[in-house]
């Protein structure tokens, strides 16, 4: 039951501000990803500012289905977007205020949509890598070539490339899973030189006291050394150092996905591509053109890191 607004007002901000730590708390322990985390936070806290500071605490299923249904029926956001905020409502209700959210009776569920993704031919993309040189012709190539999405691209480190057996190993992937995938022959010489120009970085760092890469959670603890060896270096780093927000320390993280968003968003204008191109979109082509190459649909299936074959069958054109 609601608290009334005067005293939710005079409370809010003191339970408030232990209530957002308590919640990135409860996800860094369970080795969630920042992104995913800094989701969830801006969903509770849009939760929060819809319901006037009123504290979740204090609310229940009858004020989540309102905020969800606002969502749905007043912003217009996608099915992937509502079903986002639920699960950050759920994860705070049941792992930080301890109380489960009964069936959300009259919720209203944005409706999914389902459209064809969009497909570049060979000599589409051929086009669109002829805009590009360097290391940004070598991240659109990894896009196309070996099916990334973009934060599996960026997030490549040393020990993940194998330039003898032409191959990349995914790690987490979309639904946590790890997975290999290929690594075009044509991409071999440019990565290796691209290779040691971050191995030169790396040692620059080295020499000043730095050098370290930011280490998943649950191994940072474990081997508090490790994020200084070259293994565990991105292979695409950041041109600045900044704050790890887990331990404070001074890292290099790997390039941002805004600037290899517009990275391509220009290359396609150059190439005069009348398509809408994302990063996703060179994901799109690996898979179709595999299929029309005849290869066979699990090995694209595997490729991808789909789960499910039907999803990889989007691509059949059928």
């Amino acid at each position: 039951m609601s608290t009334p607004a005067g005293t939710a007002q005079l409370q809010a901000p003191r339970r408030q501000s232990k209530l957002i730590p308590r919640l990135r708390e409860a996800m860094r322990v369970r080795r969630y990803s920042l992104k995913t985390e800094k989701a969830y936070v801006h969903w509770v806290r849009r939760y929060i500012l819809f319901h006037k500071m009123h504290h979740p605490k204090d609310m229940g299923p009858a004020e989540a289905t309102a905020f969800l249904n606002h969502l749905a029926n007043e912003c217009k956001v996608s099915a992937s977007t509502q079903n986002q905020a639920l699960a950050a409502l759920l994860f705070l209700y049941r792992n930080v205020l301890e109380a489960e959210l009964p069936w959300l009776d009259g919720l209203v569920r944005a409706k999914a949509s389902k459209r064809l993704p969009t497909v570049l031919t060979q000599n589409e993309v051929q086009a669109i890598l002829a805009n590009l040189t360097g290391t940004r012709w070598l991240l659109v190539s990894l896009l196309y070539g070996a099916g990334l999405r973009l934060n599996e691209c960026l997030s490549l480190r040393m020990k993940d490339v194998d330039l003898s057996g032409a191959k990349l190993i995914v790690r987490q992937g979309k639904g946590n899973k790890d997975r290999v995938t290929l690594l075009p022959h044509r991409v071999k010489l440019p990565l290796a030189v691209h290779l040691e120009r971050v191995r030169a970085i790396h040692q620059g760092d080295l020499a000043k006291g730095l050098g370290e890469a930011p280490l998943p959670q649950c191994l940072a603890g474990k081997y508090p050394r490790a994020g200084y060896l070259w293994a565990w270096q991105f292979v695409f780093p950041s041109v600045n150092h900044c704050r790890d927000p887990y331990t404070g320390r001074t890292v290099r993280w790997h390039l941002h996905e805004k600037t290899l968003q517009r990275v391509v968003k220009e290359a396609v204008k150059r190439a005069r591509i009348p398509k809408p191109v994302s990063c996703h979109t060179f994901r799109h082509a690996f898979a179709t053109h595999l299929l029309e190459a005849g290869h066979n649909i699990r090995v694209v299936q595997e490729l991808l890191g789909h789960k499910d074959v039907e999803t990889t069958m989007i691509y059949c054109g059928e």
